[in-house]
């Protein structure tokens, strides 16, 4: 990368491919989408873990401009998701925007400029760096190491981060876990060259990724340990193979397909009912969890052990039909008396119970709480982003922060659903983004940024809706930062949030035009 361009987009997940898709469709062909992969598909390539699916109907998970008539199954799995991710990009002239292997170090708003230095460098070799140094994915660089690979920059006018908030895996901090003398990897990194057949397994975390895979890992572990700290509510999950002739109808009859995702959407909108509105209704929810807990294991101690002690939708309700079953076989034990400290190939639980480990599995999600790391994205007067976001990541529309002109955030905070499809959102926001860039190439504006003012009063209104949420009934959960604020989820109907986006509002921005040379800017609201 030595060019400059217009718009720099970050990531080939739904959001980048959707805003990139979008503006060549608006006419806007100097962009560059930069992926630090090897292939497109964002978590959708980086998550490839046994039994990886999506938990909203596929249906709905998908471009509403680029519906799929051929999905095999109403929830997909994660290779038919990230090969409909390609033939996005294909189909719509993308791949020559493109840059695989292209990590993005930093990027900084140059104020006299009115445009972004962004640096970049070739992936492979980072890893191989990060590796050697110990360094993990989100942690700072040590921009002095004369070790690392070499930057190269170019200037943006634009920058769009497509960074999804559930892309840096979080570890546990454990004890004497550094000294663990078996095979360990993250879910996100799985090894499939690693055959888990007739291996003792600790699985550590019980979320949405651990409940897929683990059925998949007690098939061929000769025992699987999993260490839970708190179960999860789990509901049945209403999948199915597509039947022929569906697919032949969505095939021939297009409009029969868009009402059955619009079926799905209402369907699912519904829930926000119980989310925001009047928690209570989620006891309906609670009940039926419940009764799939004793239809599926019939020991009642193992019954207790994954039961929940928190409200119904505290945290992320997940599905699963094989999850419970598995926990039944005879090679797998629930472990619910914490992780000490680890010893070699040794773990051992609060109780002093020792267990004898060959591999070493994380379900431990991901850092929600930081979306984007430390020492990447600086703003006005060289202000770092985790600086500005010290008391927890905000926003204005989940899109804009004050002090970092001409930076757009897709999936940014307070747009995460607890009951729908994030691909509604981020098409949402993909408009708003889209009619921002219209608006300054109309007026003549070098830069827009959002007033203090409007983001802070914006924020105040979200989080007053979130105060009387089920998601502040007492549980800890990655929704919520260490302060008690929840800067993830969307406190509301997800048709709410489109009509917010549907225009950009520039009266709620400082907009600049620059009316001669590079830096000769006057104010023009």
């Amino acid at each position: 990368m030595s060019h400059n361009t217009k718009i720099a987009i970050i990531g080939t997940g739904f959001s980048g491919l959707g805003m990139g898709i979008k503006l060549k469709e608006a006419g806007y062909h100097d962009f560059v989408i930069l992926e630090q992969s090897d292939d497109i598909g964002g978590t959708w390539h980086e998550n490839h873990y046994p039994g990886c699916a999506c938990d909203v109907q596929s249906a709905l998970y998908s471009f509403s401009f680029e519906q799929n008539p051929n999905w095999s199954r109403r929830f997909a799995q994660q290779p038919e998701i990230q090969a409909y991710l390609k033939h996005c990009a294909e189909k719509y002239g993308l791949m020559k925007h493109i840059r695989l292997k292209t990590h993005v170090t930093g990027a900084r708003y140059d104020e006299a400029r009115a445009n972004w230095t962004v640096d970049t460098c070739d992936s492979s070799k980072l890893w191989a760096f990060m590796q050697e140094r110990g360094v993990k994915p989100g942690d700072a660089l040590d921009r002095s190491d004369e070790a690392l690979p070499e930057f190269q920059s170019f200037r943006a006018d634009i920058v769009v981060s497509g960074m999804g908030g559930l892309s840096t895996p979080a570890y546990p901090d454990i004890k004497g876990l550094e000294s663990f003398t078996g095979k360990s990897f993250h879910s996100q990194d799985w090894d499939h060259d690693y055959d888990l057949r007739g291996k003792r397994v600790a699985v550590v975390g019980t979320g949405a990724s651990a409940i897929q895979f683990v059925p998949e890992v007690a098939k061929r572990a000769a025992r699987l340990d999993l260490y839970q700290r708190t179960p999860p509510w789990i509901m049945p999950k209403p999948d199915r193979a597509i039947r022929w002739w569906e697919s032949a109808l969505f095939r021939r009859l297009p409009q029969t397909l868009n009402a059955y995702r619009q079926s799905i959407y209402w369907l699912l909108e519904g829930r926000v009912l119980g989310f925001v509105g009047n928690p209570q209704i989620l006891k309906l929810g609670e009940l039926q969890a419940r009764r799939h807990i004793r239809n599926q294991i019939s020991d009642p101690a193992l019954r207790k052990k994954v039961t929940p002690e928190f409200h119904f939708g505290c945290k992320r309700v997940l599905i699963s039909n094989n999850y419970y079953p598995a926990l039944t076989r005879d090679n797998v034990n629930v472990v619910t008396d914490g992780i000490r400290r680890v010893q070699g190939n040794v773990i051992v639980d609060n109780t002093g119970r020792e267990r004898e480990v060959d591999c070493l599995i994380y379900g431990t999600g991901f850092k929600a709480q930081d979306p984007i790391p430390a020492g990447m994205i600086f703003g006005r007067d060289g202000q770092d982003l985790l600086d500005a976001w010290q008391e927890g990541a905000e926003a204005y529309k989940g899109s804009v922060i004050a002090g970092f002109p001409n930076f757009f955030m897709l999936m940014g905070p307070n747009t995460g659903l607890g009951h729908s499809s994030m691909v509604y959102m981020i098409e949402s926001q993909i408009q708003y983004v889209l009619d921002a860039i219209r608006q300054m190439d109309h007026n003549g504006w070098k830069s827009v940024e959002v007033k203090e003012q409007a983001q802070s009063r914006y924020n105040a209104r979200i989080h007053s809706k979130l105060s009387g949420s089920v998601w502040h009934t007492g549980c800890q959960s990655w929704y919520v930062n260490e302060n008690g604020k929840n800067t993830t989820l969307w406190p509301g109907f997800t048709w709410q949030f489109r009509q917010q986006t549907r225009r950009f509002d520039a009266r709620r921005y400082h907009c600049e035009a620059v009316t001669a040379a590079v830096g000769d800017a006057a104010a023009a609201t």
